[in-house]
């Protein structure tokens, strides 16, 4: 691309450049008497043509620039990566080189690139071949002419040499994206650690869940001291509750837990001697429709009440005395939240 945008612009801008060209060659060839004999003249003569033809070549190398940014932009986008510019003291490696030098990918590119230059020395020597009559007449020509020739030389052999390059990149560049997209591609191995890199080590996980469950169980089994009442199945469900008149709105559920669990909770209760009543469709009920600190819900308001003013009347007749209370039958358990009736 860069060679046909070259061929292109000396093709635009021929006759200008050989203009400014012969200019050039021809004031450096006009010597006087100063120009000899004082140095800084010489000096200042030699920056002024420097800049004369840098300004005469200043399109085309503009043209060729901007080809050379277009190319890869066009490919993959405009990407700008400072760490490519900072210097990597690893690369000073000989052995690090070497192995780079000895790779299959470095013997490919090599490959590939003595295969380009020989097609462009191939076409370059037979331009030059066909031209050789040309180059010979240049010494019996003048200056203007004589760029001009050397001009439409250059344009045929960039054409010639840019269908030659284009030949290589329709061939290269299929093979250079598919290649890029195949190193993007991971292996088993490497998409197996991903996976455990984004979503963590399974058992890892499953250590860390099992250590939140034991503290949340120590939580609870923390709160039994403070519950008004534990409400079993008897062995099955127990379910801890506790209310706070004029701190809560109704009671709230502050631990609960099934089989081994269960059993933990009313040992517990028993060691801070915790009232435990025995009710199995209410405690199956608050198991299955309440979670931890929170409130119970309001079907279970009233068979809750007639609990806690039982609890209640059993601890003023173990302080004072007088008539036991009855443990409450037959609680008013909505059939739709117990899980055996529902």
């Amino acid at each position: 691309m860069v060679l046909m945008a070259g061929g292109g612009a000396v093709w635009m801008l021929g006759d200008s450049f050989a203009q400014t060209l012969a200019d050039v060659v021809r004031t450096g060839l006009r010597f006087d008497h100063q120009l000899a004999t004082d140095p800084g003249v010489l000096v200042n003569k030699m920056l002024q043509q420097s800049s004369d033809a840098l300004i005469g070549m200043a399109p085309m190398l503009l043209i060729i620039v901007a080809a050379a940014l277009a190319g890869p932009i066009v490919m993959h986008g405009w990407m700008f990566n400072s760490k490519a510019l900072t210097p990597k003291f690893s690369r000073m490696n000989p052995l690090s080189g070497i192995k780079r030098m000895v790779s299959v990918d470095s013997l490919s590119e090599l490959v590939k690139s003595v295969a380009k230059v020989s097609l462009l020395g191939v076409i370059a020597g037979l331009v030059m071949w066909k031209g050789l009559d040309a180059l010979f007449a240049l010494g019996m020509d003048s200056v203007e002419d004589g760029s001009r020739a050397m001009g439409h030389l250059l344009i045929k052999a960039f054409l010639l040499i840019s269908a030659g390059m284009l030949l290589v990149v329709l061939l290269d560049v299929p093979y250079q994206l598919w290649r890029y997209y195949t190193q993007l591609k991971m292996t088993r191995e490497e998409v197996r650690q991903e996976v455990k890199e984004s979503e963590g080590d399974p058992h890892i996980k499953a250590r860390i869940r099992a250590m939140q469950r034991e503290v949340a169980r120590r939580r609870m089994m923390s709160e039994i001291p403070t519950a008004d009442v534990v409400v079993t199945n008897p062995t099955h469900y127990a379910v801890a509750l506790k209310y706070s008149e004029g701190l809560m709105r109704a009671p709230r559920v502050v631990a609960k837990g099934a089989d081994l669990v269960a059993a933990r909770i009313r040992e517990e209760a028993r060691n801070h001697h915790v009232p435990i009543l025995e009710a199995p469709p209410l405690a199956r009920a608050l198991y299955r429709h309440t979670e931890l600190e929170h409130e119970i819900p309001v079907a279970l308001y009233t068979a809750v009440a007639e609990v806690l003013a039982y609890v209640y009347q059993l601890k003023r007749y173990q302080t004072a005395g007088g008539d036991r209370p009855e443990m409450p039958a037959d609680l008013p358990v909505p059939p739709e939240l117990d899980p055996v009736t529902a």
